[in-house]
């Protein structure tokens, strides 16, 4: 393994840090705003939290956890909201969040590292601010890789798509080939969990919980099919959206995942039954996933800590795994940048 130094920015609970660690990576801190998820980020991931808005961190701040010698490695996956197809049509130029990449931008010209990653939607393609930022790293003299990567293709068990960027002031360098011809399935990430019941919890991990389910949701979760709809309802358990025009665009709001495919992309409300399709595959879990189910689905470590125990509430874990960057997305990442470095050292080796 490179000797590489990173400090990861935007870092939230560790996603990308905790993928780039399985590389041989060593990150050295990570910067959020977001205090929440100090506990997470540095429980699992024995680094340095900064909870300090990367719009006022200081260049010369993040160049000092770099040590010498060493390879760096600057990564950034800014907050995607400004960006998400869930604000087609909406007004999002006074978002807070959309100069971030401005932000990272300056940091990057400021500490010039070897290396730099970020991670957003596919739809931050469309917009003037992600151009400027590649515009910028061009000027600057890196190599640069972007697409879009199917999460699927590299063994995650979500339908995840998003878009990735690799620089490097080295030489060219690309995103590894993708690593799975067959997805893995939601029934075999979480089919090894216990069983549950809406608002039961697993006493030996407490992050194994189910949210409540209201008399109503119970019998619609009852007859909701795996892949199914709500379609599959009788009229009278139809929600008063579901009548409407526009309700009857989303299928899958209120719907069961299936075992036999990978899982859909995890948001922060991942963990309620009408937020999207997020009942459990096995009919007779009559729930949504866990907690722990959508950590699971997001790749992290089966023991990972997200909050102590008795502080654990839905919302504020839900929002971090929901924000996180998949952990086998970081790993990806930091694979495509050990075998860059060691296809350098070939071509140097044979010149």
């Amino acid at each position: 393994m490179h000797q590489i130094d990173a400090v990861d920015l935007f870092c939230g609970a560790g996603g990308l840090t905790a993928g780039l660690l399985k590389t041989g990576i060593s990150v050295r801190a990570g910067y959020d705003i977001d205090r929440n998820c100090e506990y997470a980020y540095r429980e699992n991931n024995g680094a340095e939290f900064i909870a300090e808005s990367v719009e006022i961190t200081k260049i010369e701040d993040v160049a000092a956890w770099y040590r010498p010698n060493r390879i760096r490695l600057l990564a950034g996956c800014a907050p995607c909201q400004p960006f998400s197809t869930y604000n087609q049509g909406r007004d999002t130029s006074t978002d807070r969040k959309w100069p971030l990449l401005y932000s990272f931008e300056k940091l990057i010209k400021g500490v010039r590292p070897e290396l730099v990653t970020m991670e957003n939607v596919p739809d931050v393609t469309k917009h003037k601010v992600y151009h400027d930022f590649v515009k910028s790293l061009e000027e600057a003299d890196y190599h640069i890789w972007a697409g879009t990567i199917h999460c699927v293709d590299y063994g995650l068990p979500q339908q995840r798509k998003r878009h990735v960027l690799l620089a490097s002031k080295l030489g060219p360098i690309a995103m590894i080939p993708k690593t799975h011809s067959e997805p893995v399935t939601v029934a075999e990430a979480i089919g090894h969990l216990p069983k549950l019941a809406a608002g039961e919890c697993d006493p030996s991990d407490k992050l194994h919980r189910a949210a409540k389910l209201s008399p109503i949701n119970l019998k619609r979760i009852r007859l909701s099919k795996p892949g199914g709809t709500w379609k599959d309802w009788p009229e009278a358990l139809r929600a008063d959206c579901h009548q409407k025009l526009s309700g009857k665009t989303y299928p899958s709001v209120y719907g069961r995942m299936r075992g036999d495919a990978p899982g859909p992309t995890m948001t922060t409300l991942c963990y309620g039954f009408g937020n999207g399709r997020f009942g459990h595959y096995d009919q007779d879990q009559n729930r949504a996933i866990s907690l722990r189910e959508a950590a699971t689905l997001q790749a992290f470590p089966a023991d990972y800590r997200f909050m102590p125990p008795e502080k654990i509430t839905f919302k504020a874990v839900g929002r971090m795994i929901g924000n996180a960057v998949p952990v086998r997305l970081g790993e990806i990442i930091g694979l495509s940048i050990q075998l860059h470095l060691e296809e350098l050292e070939e071509r140097k080796t044979l010149t």
